[in-house]
């Protein structure tokens, strides 16, 4: 049977120093850095119980700190952002623990209720973690390494990610959809934990795809079809392209 009642909390890893681009959730976003905007975002949801900033940056934990956020500093390093949630929710009191990308400011109610709506349905109790899917439409983007590609089953449960194409196009006659993981997840606490404390795979290593981690060790993933357009910041061009929407949409 489905639960009832859950505590539900979000969590938004921060680092500082991305690889692709360094400083970027400190970049100012028409106003307010992206790290705030996504704060505001997750919060002005309504979904959580709380919402944290969980970092290893001084300068964001400053940041998130002064605009009267909740941040959490990590203990130790980390090599992703599951490990960081990991390392802050061992000692709460929680059920579910969503992960919202700081680098996704304009997450929205939307984009998350789904999440937490696989956790009341007839199957839940056979679900390890749930994450959201939206269709790719260029050539452009199904090719581009920097998108996650996903492939699931009937059941929509993930068969496997990857920075590839995938599946491959044999036949061209086939109709088929391509999808981009959208790198937002709800963990069942247990299942955050135990990914801590797994070795990382030979496949997560070779991919850099930290969700393949629970695929190596037999976790179940649903995933939520989306057709929101994800607007994330992984480079200086996306930082502009995040200005323009705004522009276009205030």
């Amino acid at each position: 049977m489905p639960e009832t009642s859950l505590k539900i909390i979000a969590m938004i890893p921060a680092r500082y120093a991305a690889s692709r681009f360094p400083g970027k959730l400190m970049k100012d976003l028409q106003g307010q850095t992206v790290i705030t905007r996504t704060y505001n975002s997750t919060v002005a949801t309504g979904l959580f119980d709380a919402v944290y900033v969980v970092t290893d940056s001084e300068i964001i934990y400053q940041e998130i700190s002064a605009q009267g956020g909740k941040a959490i500093m990590s203990k130790t390093p980390h090599e992703c952002g599951s490990d960081r949630i990991a390392e802050a929710v061992a000692a709460l009191d929680v059920d579910i623990v969503v992960n919202v990308q700081g680098d996704e400011p304009f997450t929205t109610k939307a984009d998350l209720q789904p999440l937490i709506d696989v956790f009341y349905r007839a199957d839940a109790a056979s679900i390890d973690l749930a994450s959201v899917m939206t269709p790719l439409s260029t050539q452009a983007d199904i090719e581009n390494p920097n998108h996650v590609k996903v492939i699931v089953d009937q059941n929509d449960c993930v068969l496997y990610f990857s920075r590839a194409p995938i599946p491959y196009r044999r036949d061209l006659e086939v109709a088929l959809t391509i999808y981009k993981h959208k790198g937002i997840y709800a963990f069942r606490k247990q299942a955050i934990i135990d990914f801590s404390n797994l070795p990382m795979g030979p496949l997560e290593a070779a991919e850099k795809i930290e969700g393949i981690r629970f695929l190596e060790y037999g976790k179940k993933i649903k995933m939520v079809r989306s057709n929101n357009v994800a607007v994330g910041i992984d480079t200086p061009e996306d930082l502009e392209k995040a200005i323009k929407h705004l522009q276009q949409h205030s």
